[in-house]
């Protein structure tokens, strides 16, 4: 079949079936990525190549790539912007073209003004081991013309999976019966090694580089052998610090082919008794809409939350029918919820944020910094 033939419609039952497990299902480190999406889809492995392959090139899958838990390798924080709205625009694309520690960045609003409303623009922030956040956020403050910036860094991670598709089907107050566990978002240190093979693993793969041994040109780039690649991608993997093999759809700008994976995203917010955090956050992370959910404190600039998370859905409605079901929940729970609200996203731009110190370096460098000054 010619690459013009092959159907590449999220809409497309094959494709369908593909996405709903390589988007968020394969978690860990894989030895055989797409032969596991083979297995779990059922499907020829040179089917699931070519498809995966014809959705990259025409642009419906805008990278595919291994992740990492970022908050285990690097200083990291979700960054709120008190910027103009006239300077909101050049701002955003500003960190979005040229701070590569700069990782989502969203325009946020709410639906009445209250706490915080007036932190148009958000960001994910993460800087190399040993470098300051708030150094770099001054940094870049007088850039974009910031007023005010709040940094609020994960405390614990309840829920970290994307799955637009198979989530499409959910029925608002959906969980599992288990709660969610907490991550802990404690650096691990590496070593050169470990730094040089987690460097090629997680670089974003090109089409023709999808093919059924997809490793092994990755350990020449890491300069090791087969064997010795796969070993360290295990240890780290044992260090949990691998996030998921995934192929990436776009959040909510159409895709090449006129369709749309979702319309609306929503920042949830909770201000939850202290020291009882951990225990909504497992409430709230077991409900299968979460993409992600976690304990940020959101200081007085946002009325003291504490537990947050999001939510993707095609229907504003939809997705407001989740929040509501939540905390229902909170409440049967026994769960005190003093104060909520919800920050609905609005323009969007994702790309994976640099977590390397030598990058950090030439970076500062480039911009007539000393790096040692950028240091905690």
């Amino acid at each position: 079949m010619s690459t013009e033939t092959i159907p590449v419609e999220i809409a497309d039952p094959i494709n369908s079936r593909i996405l709903e497990v390589a988007e968020d299902k394969l978690q860990g480190f894989q030895q055989d990525p797409l032969g596991e999406i083979a297995r779990q889809t059922s499907l020829e492995i040179n089917v699931v190549i070519e498809r995966i392959r014809a959705m990259l090139e025409a642009g419906v899958i805008r990278r595919v790539r291994q992740t990492m838990l970022a908050t285990s390798l690097a200083e990291g924080a979700l960054v709120a912007w008190e910027v103009p709205q006239e300077k909101l625009d050049a701002a955003f694309n500003y960190l979005f073209e040229q701070d590569p520690f700069s990782g989502h960045v969203v325009t946020r609003t709410t639906d009445t003004v209250t706490a915080g409303s007036a932190y148009k623009l958000w960001t994910t922030l993460k800087v190399p081991q040993g470098y300051s956040l708030r150094k770099h956020c001054e940094f870049l403050s007088p850039i974009i013309g910031a007023k005010a910036f709040r940094t609020m860094s994960a405390k614990r991670l309840f829920a970290l999976g994307v799955g637009h598709m198979r989530r499409k089907k959910l029925e608002p107050g959906d969980r599992a019966e288990d709660l969610a566990e907490p991550m802990t978002t404690t650096i691990v240190k590496l070593d050169d090694l470990e730094w040089r093979v987690m460097t090629a693993l997680k670089r974003e793969f090109e089409p023709d580089e999808l093919v059924p041994n997809l490793w092994d040109a990755r350990a020449r780039e890491a300069g090791v052998d087969l064997e010795t690649f796969l070993q360290v991608a295990e240890g780290l993997n044992a260090k949990k610090v691998v996030g998921r093999f995934s192929t990436f759809l776009e959040h909510v700008k159409r895709l090449a082919t006129g369709e749309r994976v979702t319309k609306f995203n929503a920042l949830f917010h909770w201000a939850v008794p202290t020291g009882r955090e951990i225990e909504a956050g497992r409430e709230v992370g077991r409900h299968y809409c979460m993409t992600h959910a976690y304990w940020r404190e959101g200081g007085p600039e946002f009325k003291n939350v504490n537990v947050m998370g999001v939510v993707h859905g095609t229907e504003k409605e939809s997705v407001l029918a989740h929040k509501a079901a939540i905390d229902k929940h909170l409440q049967e729970a026994g769960i005190e919820v003093s104060y909520t609200n919800v920050f609905w996203g609005g323009r969007s731009e994702i790309k994976p944020s640099e977590i390397s110190p030598i990058a950090y370096v030439e970076f500062c460098q480039s911009h007539g910094i000393d790096p040692e000054s950028m240091k905690e």
